[in-house]
């Protein structure tokens, strides 16, 4: 049953016996999609991890397709082993699509050498140490990303099969991706994903064809993002903005390396846009959180304020704000417009270029997402 039904169905069944007063609250509630990868950062896994990083926006406009109106948290542990770096580093689940992907981009395969990783330690904070959402109108989802199986030598570990009858009874879907053809990865990763519930899959070792497919609009998709995060006015704590400002940056930066992502960033964004007026994700923007009703100018402490605000009329603030939301819309529902023919365009390729026994890393994740998204 797809995700959004599910929400409905169970804010009918609770709004059904409670009191006339609450029903407005209740019928708010958003459903939630929240997907985690567990992945192996040990230097055999270089070719997937940066694809991973080129695709970690199409991942999640894949799961905004499916659940327009679901709230999306994505959260990431990368793993290692003993004597390495470290042995696990954890990204909680996140609504801040921006932040992660930026940590991402920090991420580095090295390490390894040794065979087993430390699969049971990762799994274990996936499934233990994340902050699932709790409740019948989330879908929760982990991908196991890796090559090499677990030391079941450790005697401080919890093993992988007490921690997926942990996965199972907070409804937590998860699947085992291997990179590679290693015969004893792939038993434990079968097994992994039939305790999981959910799908074994097999990729080469790099992650396959990664599909990063140019588009005629991504020049003009790029622009009219650029000029929408031109509308963000950065408020709060002194360090909030700094980050809100880095974050109106970011597709430039991205822009420079690989326009097909940064295309692929935008896409998400204004997506995402017509349920949120977001700019950016995390939070941060004056404009989104005015235009969403989550706050009112005089709501503000003038410190909280950027300096340009600070120096006008409390009138003249809100005809600031009052422009930017209007130029911001305009510019989404141009920028709209050229996105689902860049979707178009893309999945006309993505047929014409897919072959029928090839597999790669994002082409398994999303088919999975849709798949198990639905049910």
């Amino acid at each position: 049953m797809h995700l959004a039904r599910l929400g409905r169905i169970a804010l009918i069944v609770a709004a059904a016996s409670l009191p006339q007063a609450l029903f407005v609250s209740v019928a708010h509630a958003k459903p939630t999609a929240e997907v985690a990868f567990v992945l192996d950062t040990t230097g055999s896994m270089a070719g997937l991890i940066d694809g991973a990083k080129r695709k970690i926006w199409a991942i999640a406009t894949s799961i905004l397709d499916q659940n327009a109106e679901a709230e999306i948290r994505i959260g990431l542990v990368a793993y290692r082993d003993i004597g390495d770096d470290y042995v696990t580093r954890r990204f909680d689940l996140t609504t801040d699509i921006q932040d992660l992907y930026a940590n991402l981009l920090q991420v580095k395969a090295q390490g390894g050498g040794d065979w087993p990783e430390s699969v049971n330690e990762a799994l274990d904070v996936a499934i233990n140490k994340l902050q699932w959402s709790k409740g019948d109108d989330s879908r929760r989802i982990v991908f196991l990303v890796g090559d090499a199986p677990p030391h079941m030598d450790y005697a401080q570990d919890t093993k992988y099969e007490t921690t997926l009858k942990v996965a199972q009874q907070k409804n937590i879907i998860v699947n085992a991706v291997l990179a590679g053809g290693a015969r004893d990865t792939e038993q434990v990763w079968r097994d992994v994903a039939q305790r999981g519930d959910g799908r074994f899959m097999a990729i080469p070792q790099d992650g396959g064809q990664v599909a990063i497919i140019a588009t005629p609009y991504d020049e003009e998709i790029i622009i009219l993002q650029n000029e929408i995060n031109k509308t963000v006015i950065p408020y709060g704590p002194s360090g909030l903005q700094k980050r809100t400002e880095e974050k109106t940056r970011q597709l430039s930066e991205v822009a420079r390396a690989a326009p097909a992502s940064a295309s692929d960033m935008a896409s998400y964004l204004n997506k995402r846009a017509k349920q949120s007026s977001e700019a950016v994700t995390g939070g941060g923007d004056l404009v989104s959180d005015v235009a969403s009703g989550g706050k009112t100018l005089d709501g503000i402490k003038d410190d909280e304020l950027p300096e340009t605000l600070r120096k006008l009329s409390v009138q003249d603030r809100t005809a600031e704000i009052d422009k930017q939301m209007t130029q911001r819309k305009e510019l989404n529902t141009k920028l709209a417009a050229l996105v689902a023919k860049r979707d178009s365009y893309v999945a006309v390729q993505r047929e014409k270029t897919a072959a029928p026994k090839t597999s790669s890393f994002d082409r398994e994740v999303e088919a999975t997402l849709k798949l198990q998204l639905k049910k």
